[in-house]
């Protein structure tokens, strides 16, 4: 009996150990990604377009319940919680801002801990809970401040304070915290449906980023229309509400998908790797180094190891990476021999790719502005068309309606630039990716500073051309100082155009 149990154990083991061989011979087969059940993901099963649609349909129904409130956000905050409008926009912007942030976050706990597969139910589920506290305090008259009225101007509309701004800032940024997980982790989870070594793949991948950005516009303009309009003419509770059904209703849709999605296990974070490199080279740098924890050239060592066998095996793979990474020689401290700390030891791998990060640096640095621009459609741009004639026709405009003629242009891009554009550049220039990232980037920001300066000059000539000018100068008397300073700044550079101004003025 004791034998028979003893070769039953031994079975057992040697079966697990074959299970295990397996298994990760299938990993190693399949890249490194795993089903739902952190099972081998098989080609041809899992992945593909297919399972990237349902990361589509997400992101327009998250689209929509975030950009739903955000569009319009300025205006609940001065309508309703009586905030000044300079208030009002700092904290939309503010709210904007931080869940664009915490999208590091969730990348980070994707690539480190987590999966992208298990963070979007997390922050969508997170994102619900914001929402539906917005909703209860639109819904329930003791939650809000109260309803300034008529026949007491004399008093000031004193804004939200106490445990009311607490419901309120603690619902925007539960929603932050959802949004900031799922702008993190739902992208990357549709790119790891595809394969990146194929040719197949990458031009697969490249297609779903392009619609996916015409499915981001889909929830945007179904937002910045119906939503808007619900908020603005049966109430916010509508529109809070629509936004947390729409939320709660993308979490199965993103679920149904599970037996064909393929994740890819978490490995560490780059960010890891950055503040790794960065703390290394900081502190090597400050403390006195002898000849037993000198800098390890990186044309000599690989890693910040003590084993010199290796470091010399590797000398020609580190003389090419030292070729190829020239400048930044700060970060080449991190790599000594003796590292005080074994979370200091870093290779010349990670210092590569360190330096490639911060070499691209300038290139995020320089979409600052533009988004600060952008900031402005969401604020006092909506504040400013809430004090003009929306009306066309019978019809009366939502002011924050206002960001549809942009997402208008972006659905009709995104395919004409996938389906015409990307193509032809291939042609021309023989190359999988047809326009490089960095010419794509480049041109965008070319054509936004050259429009609005377009749109600008040309339309104070057609004010000029159609004597608007001189009819709203004549109007107010008061002004005309004002009209002409303003004009004069803004076709400063033709002489005979400030002629024409400076005579309409005088009228």
């Amino acid at each position: 009996m004791t034998q028979s149990f003893a070769s039953s154990l031994t079975q057992k083991i040697s079966d697990q150990v074959s299970y295990k061989a397996e298994v990760q011979h299938l990993l190693e087969k399949s890249n490194g990604y795993v089903d739902w059940k952190n099972r081998p993901a098989l080609k041809g099963r899992h992945g593909g377009m297919l399972a990237a649609s349902f990361v589509l349909v997400v992101e327009v129904l998250e689209n929509l319940a975030y950009l739903a409130n955000a569009s319009n956000l300025v205006l609940y905050l001065s309508k309703f919680m009586h905030f000044s409008p300079s208030r009002a926009a700092n904290i939309v912007t503010n709210f904007m801002g931080t869940a664009f942030l915490l999208a590091l976050l969730g990348g980070f706990l994707a690539d480190a801990f987590f999966t992208s597969y298990c963070i979007y139910p997390i922050s969508a589920t997170i994102e619900f809970a914001g929402l539906l506290i917005l909703t209860l305090q639109a819904h329930t008259s003791s939650l809000k401040p109260l309803i300034c009225t008529s026949t007491n101007r004399s008093i000031p509309c004193e804004h939200v304070t106490g445990d009311k701004a607490a419901l309120l800032f603690l619902g925007l940024y539960l929603v932050a915290l959802g949004v900031g997980g799922i702008k993190g982790s739902l992208p990357p989870h549709g790119a790891e449906q595809f394969d990146e070594n194929t040719p197949k793949g990458r031009k697969q991948r490249s297609t779903f980023f392009n619609y996916y950005v015409f499915s981001l516009s889909c929830g945007a303009l179904i937002a910045v229309t119906f939503v808007v309009w619900i908020e603005d003419n049966k109430g916010w509770q509508w529109g809070f509400g629509i936004s947390t059904a729409t939320i709660l209703i993308s979490i199965p849709i993103f679920l149904l998908g599970s037996t064909i999605y393929r994740t890819k296990i978490p490995a560490g974070s780059p960010m890891t790797t950055i503040l790794k490199v960065l703390a290394a080279a900081i502190y090597n740098t400050c403390i006195s180094r002898n000849s037993s924890n000198a800098v390890v050239s990186m044309n000599r060592s690989r890693s910040c190891t003590t084993d010199t066998s290796v470091s010399e095996g590797h000398t020609k793979e580190n003389a090419q990476i030292q070729t190829t990474t020239q400048g930044l020689e700060f970060l080449d401290r991190a790599l000594i021999r003796n590292p005080v700390h074994p979370l200091l030891a870093c290779t010349a791998t990670h210092v590569k790719e360190v330096k490639i990060v911060l070499k691209i640096l300038p290139i995020f640095m320089s979409t600052i502005m533009l988004n600060c621009c952008l900031a402005q459609l969401s604020t006092f741009s909506v504040q400013q068309a809430a004090t003009m004639n929306t009306k066309i026709g019978s019809l009366r405009v939502p002011p924050a309606s206002l960001p549809v003629f942009p997402v208008l242009f972006m659905m009709v891009l995104a395919p004409f630039y996938n389906h015409i554009i990307i193509p032809f550049s291939r042609k021309v220039t023989k190359t999988e990716m047809g326009i490089t990232h960095l010419q794509r980037i480049g041109t965008g920001l070319v054509l936004s500073l050259l429009l609005p300066w377009l749109l600008q000059r040309y339309s104070v000539l057609g004010l000029i051309g159609d004597g608007i000018l001189s009819q709203l100068s004549a109007g107010i008397p008061c002004q005309q100082h004002h009209w002409r300073y303003k004009y004069r700044s803004t076709i400063a550079d033709n002489q005979e155009e400030i002629q024409i101004v400076n005579k309409s003025t005088e009228v």
